[in-house]
This record gives C-alpha cells, structure tokens and sequence, in this order.
C-alpha cells in the first residue's frame, strides 16, 4: 500500500511539473503539433522516370529540378518540328523575293502604260492637226474649184488644190490609223499591268500562307520543347524533400506522384479554443510556440486563421476535460521571416502548446519571450 502510494505521489507531482504554467488574463493556450504544408511534386504527362535528381531528407531550393523524365519521343518531335519551321522559313524567303519580283514587275507595267498613254495623247493631237490640214486642203480645192468654172483660175491650180486635198486626207488616215494603233497598244499594257498586279496580290497571299505555316511549324516547336521543359520536375517552393514515391525506370501516369516535399515557408500549429477564448482571437494576433522537445525555446507565431464554426476536439488535442466540448479552430505560423535560411530544419510532427494573445493591452509573460534564432529550427517526422 505504501509502495502504491508513493508512486502516484510520484506520478502526480511528475503530472503537476509538466503541465503547462497557468497564463495571465488576455492569453489562450491549446495544444497541437507542429505542421507545414506538404507539396506533392507529380508529373504534368505519362512517361518513364529517367533521373531522380534528389531524395528523402534533400533540401530543395525553389525552381531546382529534383527529377527528370523519358523525353525521347518529345525530343524527336522536336526534331521534326524544327526541320518543318526551317522549311516554312525557306518557303516565306522565296515567296519574299517572288514578292519582289512581281512588285518590280507591276512597276514596270505601269510604266508601260504611263507610255502608251503618252503615245494616245500625241497620236490624237497629230489626228487633230491632219483633220485641221485637211479642212484647209478641202475649202482650198472648193475655192479653186469656183475659180475655175468662172475663168479667173487655171486647171493647173485645181490640180494642186487637187492633189493637196488627196495629201491631206491621206495623212489624216494614217493619224487616225496611229490613234487606233495607240488605243490598242495603251489596252494591252492595262490588261499587262492588270495580270502584274494580280501576280502581286498571288505572291503576297503566298507569302501570308508561308508565314503562318512558319507561324505554326514554330508555335508547335515551342510547345513540344514547353513540353519537354515541363518534364524536367521542380521544387515549388523551399523546403526538405519528405518521401520519394517514385524510382528511376517506372511508368507513371499523368499526374504521377514523384516526390512530397515540406514547405519551408508555411510552418503552423492548429489549436483548439473553447467559444470563449476563440471569439477574442482576432487574425493577426500574435501567439507563441513552445515544443515539448524544446520547452525553452520560443517561437513567434501570428494567428492567420479563425474557425467561423465550431466543431468537436480532435484526438491530437489530447485534452481530458475539454474532450467532448465544441471547439474553434486556430492555427498560429511561424513568422516566415524567422524560416528563412533554417528551410533544412523544418520538420512536422512535434508535439507542443500554442498560445495566442486575445487582449492586445496583456502584456507577454517573460517566460513567453521570443528566444533568438536557434542554430537549428525545431520540427519533423
């Protein structure tokens, strides 16, 4: 009896040690493990594990290619790909000089017809004056003609009148002939600069279709190296490598879980306030972590998350007396700034007390003080 007795003095002054000192007014306190959040690292397309550049415990930086995939396939596409787009390339020069060629030609063309225009115009004007030299050469020979039949010319003159008269008419003929000859001439170089122009307008098509068959064969090159890039699996964030899921040679479908990873930026502690502490819990209150595994280090947290509901106490509470009561949701994180640079550190699992200020005027205990930055940061399975 005696022996039983001093053990459950034992054991009730071991309890009354460790449990956690009353706090002041303004203060709430629950329990809770340490957390971050877990990132799944999974591939974007199916294929075939070919490296794992990084394994369980690995701390990763942010953008750092911890695997790479089987991009075989990808890369002889790209191959194909990019001979196509050099091919396109080639076919938009041609088109360009094409392009050029027919401009020089419709150039040309028009020229012709500024020509043959030139040409109507003299050709009509030298149509007027053998119209004008043959008006004369008729009144001429009509006034001679008056002349002769009274006796005050000779035949002689209307002869030359006569013979005028036939010069004249000839030489508007051949004007008129000239302006014909010239109509047709100017018609011709029209319909030429018509076909030149046309000719353009085919070469300029030719070169918007090589353009974008260029357009394309490259658009789809980019995508199959985006593709190829995207094989090459990276770290999202900072943080230690947490399990590796897959190894170099399987198969793994789209999506397939390669790696699960800690982020080293987001550590927090959700805890546990009964209605009344929780609804004086504002977001952004400051709060303290304190780790059974380093019960004199203490670590700055702000409240970043308020339960609007309430709901039962998990079993990682471990409470007795608040077991069955409806509870609220707390979660306090680490200040970020204080991770920074102890990422390999961070660990998830550890038990400990988080406490969270819900009177800004209460003053911090001197217990609860910040300790400063640990040479190693607490946390993780």
């Amino acid at each position: 009896m005696l022996a039983a007795l001093l053990v459950g003095a034992a054991a009730g002054f071991a309890w009354w040690r460790s449990r956690p000192p009353v706090l002041p007014p303004g203060f709430a306190q629950g329990n809770g493990r340490l957390e971050a959040d877990e990132i799944d690292i999974d591939t974007k397309f199916a294929g075939r594990v070919a490296r794992l550049l990084a394994d369980e415990g690995d701390m990763v930086r942010k953008g750092q290619v911890v695997a790479v995939m089987d991009t075989r396939d990808l890369e002889e596409q790209a191959g194909q790909a990019e001979a196509r787009a050099g091919q396109a390339e080639r076919n938009l020069e041609e088109a360009g000089q094409s392009l050029a060629q027919q401009e020089r030609a419709v150039l040309a063309a028009e020229a012709l017809v500024a020509q043959a225009r030139r040409t109507v115009e003299e050709a009509k004007a030298n149509l007027d004056q053998a119209q004008s030299v043959m008006r004369l050469a008729r009144q001429a020979f009509a006034r001679t003609s008056a002349l002769v039949a009274k006796g005050y010319a000779t035949g002689e003159m209307l002869d030359m009148r006569q013979q005028a008269l036939d010069g004249a008419t000839a030489a508007q003929g051949a004007a008129a002939a000239r302006v014909g000859a010239a109509d047709q001439a100017l018609l011709a170089a029209r319909h030429a600069a018509e076909g030149a122009a046309a000719a353009r307008e085919a070469a300029s098509a030719r070169i918007g279709a090589a353009r974008h068959a260029r357009d394309a064969a490259l658009h789809g090159l980019d995508y199959i190296r985006v593709n190829i890039a995207d094989n090459s699996l990276t770290a999202p964030r900072d943080g230690p490598i947490q399990y590796r899921v897959a190894n170099a040679g399987e198969v793994l479908a789209a999506g397939g879980r390669v790696f699960t990873m800690l982020d080293a930026g987001y550590v927090y502690m959700d805890v546990y306030l009964p209605t009344a502490q929780a609804g004086r819990v504002r977001i952004g209150a400051e709060g303290r972590i304190v780790l059974d595994a380093y019960p004199d280090h203490v670590i700055p947290a702000r409240a970043v998350f308020v339960a609007n509901e309430a709901q039962f106490t998990p079993k990682t509470v471990e409470t007795k007396d608040e077991r069955d009561k409806l509870m609220f949701r707390i979660r306090l994180r680490v200040d970020p700034e204080r991770l920074k640079g102890r990422e390999a550190l961070v660990r998830t699992g550890l038990p400990g007390i988080g406490v969270v200020r819900t009177d800004e005027a209460a003053a911090w205990p001197a217990r609860l003080s910040p300790s400063p930055p640990p040479a190693a940061v607490a946390g993780a399975r």
